[in-house]
């Protein structure tokens, strides 16, 4: 705390820096000069940005590492200005602000500025916390600007993320329908990527074998309803890629990619040059589905890109198996439901069946009953003496009873050719005394 690093010697490569290379700046005092040097010093090894800007088009005199980390290492140059340094602030404001307190002198401070860094494919979004601080000559003339800023993007993403997420963890545990939340996560993706970004969710069949459509809410309908269905396996697009092979699988540019030789007319009419798909897994590895993010442009994915994929495939995965358990227990009971439906027609048939078989053997006892009655009575009467019921099989069992039938026709049986007779023939009735025997029936 009470040790004043020493400042750095013109060699030290923890600033990147150009001497004597301000031509169209006024030569600092040997104080200012002190000044400028501690700030290297103290910015050196910083992770705040930093750089120290010259002359009213604002030549890059130096900057610390942050600074060309934040705006890509591969541009590590000074002593040309910021606007060819950076050609992507044109129309961003930076460069308007930095002519504004260049020519007042008034330093100015900016918060949660949203800033494009980089162009094509390795653009990317950032935010900054950032002051504009003139420097001056020991007249008081201002002679460059300092840039002192934090990069803050890491901090508004995953604010941004932490509220999306929360939402979505919400509906899920409220029990949401799946394609609600399918649905709402590629939204809620497609709001928090900077550039612009097609988010689609395929769903594997048990079997592991084709994708299904799941959630694409801003992929054309005609593009959706073709990748439907498509199959898992090796160069199948990015997405059967990525589910075959259980891995991600980003390509850059759709227009010269070998796994989308079979889609790329597709891709094309859609309007896709780029797609970068994540596998979707269980807990136990199992393929659950695919994660892919489109875009209109060939583009290479950042960090932030790839984790924001992963957290919302974890995300896509936990709602997937969530479902897959509801249905599992929905169809269990549903099951459940059904063994219990037919457990009680069965019970309803046996007691249906039991009242039958009662009222057969009710019926049978008192058929039984009544034979034996007509068996008595007819015995005295005259009748052959074996059974005439027997069919061309014939019957040798003694003739006990007489019957009869609506039509006019009677024959002697024995009780079980007689049992049998009343039982299947229609119409059958034992004869008796009080309908006037045969005669009197066919004389009626």
């Amino acid at each position: 705390m009470g040790v004043r690093r020493a400042a750095p010697e013109r060699g030290d490569q923890s600033m990147t820096a150009v001497p004597d290379q301000r031509a169209t700046a006024v030569r600092s005092s040997d104080a200012g000069q002190a000044a400028q040097d501690d700030l290297r010093a103290l910015f050196g090894q910083s992770i705040a940005v930093f750089a120290a800007l010259v002359g009213p088009t604002h030549v890059v005199e130096a900057a610390n590492p942050a600074f060309f980390a934040a705006i890509g290492s591969e541009r590590a140059r000074t002593g040309i200005t910021v606007a060819e340094l950076l050609p992507e602030l044109a129309g961003q404001g930076f460069l308007d602000l930095l002519d504004e307190v260049y020519r007042t002198g008034k330093p100015y401070t900016g918060r949660d500025a949203r800033i494009v860094l980089g162009v094509g494919p390795h653009a990317r979004e950032a935010f900054f916390d950032f002051t504009y601080e003139p420097r001056r000559d020991a007249d008081g003339t201002v002679t460059g600007i300092r840039v002192i800023g934090v990069e803050i993007t890491q901090v508004k993403h995953a604010q941004r993320l932490m509220v999306e997420h929360r939402a979505l963890l919400e509906q899920i545990a409220r029990q949401a329908p799946l394609t609600e939340v399918l649905d709402g996560m590629a939204r809620c993706i497609e709001g928090l990527t900077p550039e612009r970004v097609l988010v689609s969710v395929l769903l594997a069949d048990a079997d592991g074998r084709h994708l299904r459509h799941g959630a694409a809410p801003s992929l054309p309908e005609f593009y959706n309803e073709e990748i439907d269905g498509i199959a898992t396996g090796e160069g199948v697009g990015s997405c059967g890629t990525a589910a075959y092979r259980r891995e991600p699988v980003i390509v850059t540019d759709i227009a010269t990619d070998p796994f989308w030789v079979d889609f790329r007319d597709l891709a094309e009419r859609a309007g896709l040059a780029a797609c970068w798909s994540m596998p979707i897994l269980a807990r136990d590895g199992g393929l659950l589905g695919t994660f892919a993010m489109y875009h209109r442009t060939p583009r290479v994915p950042q960090d932030t890109d790839l984790a924001l994929a992963r957290v919302f495939a974890d995300t896509a995965a936990l709602a997937i198996e969530r479902h897959r358990v509801e249905q599992e227990k929905a169809a269990a009971e549903a099951r459940a439901r059904a063994a219990h439906e037919e457990l009680a027609r069965a019970v309803r048939a046996e007691r249906q069946l039991r009242a039958e078989a009662e009222q057969r053997a009710a019926a049978a006892a008192e058929l039984t009953e009544r034979m034996r009655d007509a068996a008595a009575t007819q015995a005295a009467r005259p009748h052959p003496e074996h059974c005439q019921l027997g069919g061309v099989q014939g019957c040798s069992a003694p003739a006990r009873v007489k019957i009869a039938d609506s039509w006019g026709d009677s024959a002697w049986g024995c009780d079980t050719h007689v049992e049998e007779a009343i039982l299947n023939v229609r119409s059958v009735f034992i004869a008796n005394e009080e309908l006037g025997g045969l005669a009197a029936y066919v004389n009626r």
